[in-house]
This record gives C-alpha cells, structure tokens and sequence, in this order.
C-alpha cells in the first residue's frame, strides 16, 4: 500500500535494539518495513528486499546473531556469516535500486578497538585490536563500505555496550544478584582457541590477558542516546564513515560493578579471577571477554558535530533500567492473576 509517509528499513528490527528504534522510527512518523527472519520481508528473498530498499528514505541495519554465547565453532561461523552475508545483500539491494537510500547506517562494534587502559580510542586516533571479535567487526565494516554507491551516505556505529534491557545488561545484572558484583580481574587463563581470528585474515591466536586489577575501562551507551544519535545522524548529512556511539566519559570496571550492586541492593561483591570467571560465564553460556577487555572508546565525531548525550550518569542509567525490568515483571504477574480468576 502506497503511503506518503517517509520509508525506513530496518534490517535485524526483531532484536533488542531494532526494536526500540522501529518504535521511535514509527513515533518519528516513519513507515517502517522489518527484514529479517521472522518479518514480512526476509533474507532468502532478494526480490522483496530490493522492492523494500527502493524509493527508501531511510536503511539502518542491525542484523547480527547475538555474541551473548559461547564461542563454539558454530557460533563463531554464526557470528561473522550472520554479520557480512546480511550486509552483502543489502548493498547488492541498495546499488540495484533506481532510487536508493539517501543513507545507510550500518551497526558496527567498539570491541574493533585493541584493549587500551593508557588512552582512549577516537576515530580519528583509536588502533585496532586482534582477535575474533576484531576480526568480526573489520570484515563487517569492509562489506558495508565495499563498492561505489555515489547517492548514499554510509554511516558505521561502532556501538560501545548498550545499556538497556539487552542481553549485556541482563548478564551484567545477573553476575551482581548471584554475589559475583565485586572487581573482576583479568589474568593468566589456559590456553583455548575461541578467541582465535576469523575470516579471510584472520588476526590472534591465543585468548589475551592483562593484569588489569579490575581497572579496565568500561565504554557504554544507554539505548536512549543510541536512538537520539541516529536521528541525530539522519539530519547531519555532512557525517559519513565510522562514528563512535559511546559516552564521553568511560568508567571502569570496579565502578561499574559498585553502580551494579547498589541497583540490585546487593551489599557484597566477591571479586573474582579470571579463571573464577571462565566457570561462571561457562555456566552462563556466554564469554569473558564482555567485562575483561578494556573497552575506552570516545565519541569524537558526534561531540564535534554537537550532538550531546542525555545519559551519562552509569548507576542512573542501570537503576532505569532495572526499574523497567520490575514494572514488566509486575505486569505479567498482574496479566496471570487476572486470567486464573478468569
């Protein structure tokens, strides 16, 4: 059905993000057409997604399997393919339309970075690491720039951990409930190839460690700002390549584990080593690496361009999100009592 209203696309909408942004797209005034597995327009056919793309005012694309998981051969093959296949057949869509996006924003990650405690990483200034997780986000970002696309504006966020009710802040919530919301420090762990590199160059060998004492830096983003800077980006059409979505100000991880136990009321955090660590998040089904790598990534073009972030205070933004997690919880209590009585 033809609509006057302006289009947006939105690949991956079914996740945590893609979710919020498809409400705020719609708020904006947005019709708003899903891709991905589950949605009227899916991956397998490139007919509807080029039918999608064409005439769109808008692109935005989170698709991605989720790295909250362990890092089995499968789930890393998962990880990369799910990433750069997706992106490949939207820029195959975007470069076949008659009228192509005005701009494509492409997720990207700020783990691409190496682990830094000596200084923080720009775009402008910031080195990359090595290692799977690098090696998933620079085939990433090479797909999504690949090629000429002369009428479209590409942008990359290379997203810093988003707080909101994800699967990051979920875990991080769960590790400060069960005791675990002391410092974490990194150290010597027996060798593995999970973390080993990926793809056409792949890049590590060994899982890195550092005698980080529970000081490495922590980069996050509430999902409130992730939405602000993508209407932000809309606007500014003298933006384009990599952008930082991070808060200015890092914190580190015994502060992030001093907000988390003061929003969860727990009053005790054991610390814990990393081979502590390689048992609880073997229990957990996910990784590490979230909180021993040191992430300090700083938001260099979007400060510059004057965008201000609205979230910067970490124990406000986790306690919001924890009273939102409550209110859900108290409102499928509600739902069930009412259908017993039913």
């Amino acid at each position: 059905m033809r609509t006057d209203r302006p289009r947006a696309v939105v690949a991956g909408a079914g996740g945590f993000i893609g979710e919020a942004l498809v409400a705020a797209l719609r708020a904006d005034g947005y019709d708003v057409v899903e891709v991905g597995r589950a949605s009227r327009v899916t991956w397998d056919d490139a007919d509807a997604l080029r039918a999608a793309i064409d005439g769109a005012n808008l692109l935005v694309n989170l698709a991605g399997k989720s790295v909250d998981c362990r890092y089995t051969d499968a789930n890393r093959d998962a990880i990369l393919s799910s990433r750069v296949e997706t992106t490949r057949a939207l820029h195959a869509a975007v470069a076949a339309a008659s009228v192509p996006p005005r701009l494509w924003i492409n997720s990207s990650t700020a783990t691409i970075y190496r682990h830094t405690m000596d200084r923080p990483n720009s775009e402008s200034t910031g080195e990359l690491g090595a290692g799977f997780s690098v090696d998933v986000a620079k085939a990433w970002e090479k797909a999504f720039f690949a090629g000429e696309l002369a009428a479209t504006r590409r942008v990359a966020l290379r997203l810093a951990i988003v707080v909101g009710d994800g699967p990051a802040t979920r875990m991080l919530l769960t590790l400060a409930r069960t005791g675990l919301g002391g410092p974490q420090h990194d150290g010597w762990v027996p060798p593995h190839r999970r973390y080993r590199g990926i793809g056409d160059d792949p890049t590590g060998d060994r899982p890195p460690w550092y005698r980080t004492r529970g000081r490495q830096r922590f980069s996050w983003v509430h999902i409130d700002d992730v939405l602000e800077s993508i209407r932000f980006l809309v606007r500014r059409d003298d933006v384009a390549g990599v952008v930082n979505v991070a808060v200015p100000e890092a914190s580190d991880n015994r502060s992030l584990m001093r907000s988390l136990r003061s929003v969860v009321g727990m009053p005790v955090g054991i610390p814990s080593l990393r081979w502590m660590l390689e048992i609880a998040m073997w229990a957990l089904r996910t990784e590490p690496e979230l909180i021993l790598k040191s992430r300090w990534v700083v938001p260099e073009r979007l400060v510059e361009a004057g965008f201000r972030f609205s979230r910067t205070d970490l124990t406000e933004a986790l306690a919001s999100v924890e009273r939102e997690r409550e209110r859900k919880l108290r409102r499928s209590a509600g739902r069930r009592t009412r259908s017993a009585r039913s």
